[in-house]
């Protein structure tokens, strides 16, 4: 999709918003607490404590241009030049923000703990929506997808994130390090699905039953939420049945299960998350043109 100058200056300018709150989350509450940190950022922390005199943010950029040339062909044309700008950025911005102020312990670490990861997520959400990443185990585990397409590239992060910051824990002889670090990575996902799904996650039903009709319009004249039919077949006796498809926001849960008891008991219901619905009634399209 072709972008525009205005709109490219504009993802450029969130880029740059987002790698100056990383690398303030990480010198700010992860630094000073002691806080073990996960991906390449983590493994620059366990190569700083054992030789100081490499900064941080160096370390950052050289463990990721490798894996930038290994992965550049899984990347694509802007999202690599987006990613190695983010990535160089985010490297400049940890040494800067470093070099000019030392922030000190705070009194309580679980708040740069929780602090620090709500700012590392604000930060993260950012950059991904503008079409970058921050390089080094987002690209790891792309690669390793396009070669098994089973792997789920999300548990394949969050095995590298914690195997990094169990070695962080065991480098800075703490423990209490890799829990802060665990804690600080559960708040990062929160706040970072937050800035790009929004916070009332939609929800998808699917309701089986005998009587379709009746509740497919219930939901369409009460609720105001449209529906769609998929053909389906019951794998017991093989007869046909209409599954309804609807799609409504996570406060509705409670109407929807209510109204489709009301109107067949016998009703079979999936509920599943949908971490972001387009459409009518919903979130809307954004072409960057």
């Amino acid at each position: 999709m072709k972008r525009t100058p205005k709109v490219l200056v504009k993802n450029y300018l969130f880029i740059l918003l987002g790698s100056f709150l990383y690398a303030l989350a990480f010198d700010w509450c992860f630094v000073p607490n002691g806080i073990a940190f996960g991906g390449v950022t983590g493994i620059a922390q366990i190569v700083n404590f054992l030789i100081p005199v490499v900064p941080i943010g160096t370390l950052v950029l050289c463990f990721n241009v490798p894996i930038f040339l290994v992965g550049w062909r899984v990347l694509g044309g802007h999202l690599l030049v987006s990613s190695l700008t983010a990535t160089a950025l985010t490297s400049l911005f940890l040494d800067g923000i470093a070099a000019v102020y030392t922030f000190p312990p705070m009194a309580e670490p679980l708040l740069g703990c929780i602090f620090g990861g709500a700012v590392l997520g604000l930060s993260l959400g950012l950059i991904f929506q503008q079409g970058a990443t921050t390089g080094g185990t987002d690209i790891l585990a792309r690669l390793a997808q396009s070669k098994m397409a089973w792997l789920p590239v999300g548990k394949v992060l969050m095995v590298i994130d914690l195997t990094v910051i169990l070695l962080v824990a065991v480098v800075f002889h703490s423990m209490e390090s890799a829990l802060y670090g665990i804690v600080a990575l559960y708040v990062s996902t929160l706040v970072m699905d937050w800035v790009l799904y929004g916070m009332d996650n939609a929800k998808v039903a699917y309701i089986i039953s005998d009587k379709p009709e009746v509740i497919a319009r219930v939901i369409m004249d009460d609720l105001d939420r449209t529906v769609t039919y998929l053909q389906g077949e019951g794998g017991y006796l093989g007869q046909p049945k209409r599954v309804i498809l609807c799609a409504f926001k996570q406060r509705e849960i409670v109407t929807i299960k209510e109204t489709v008891r009301q109107a067949d008991p016998a009703a079979f219901m999936i509920v599943t998350p949908a971490h972001e619905v387009l459409g009518e009634g919903f979130g809307s399209y954004h072409q960057d043109v």
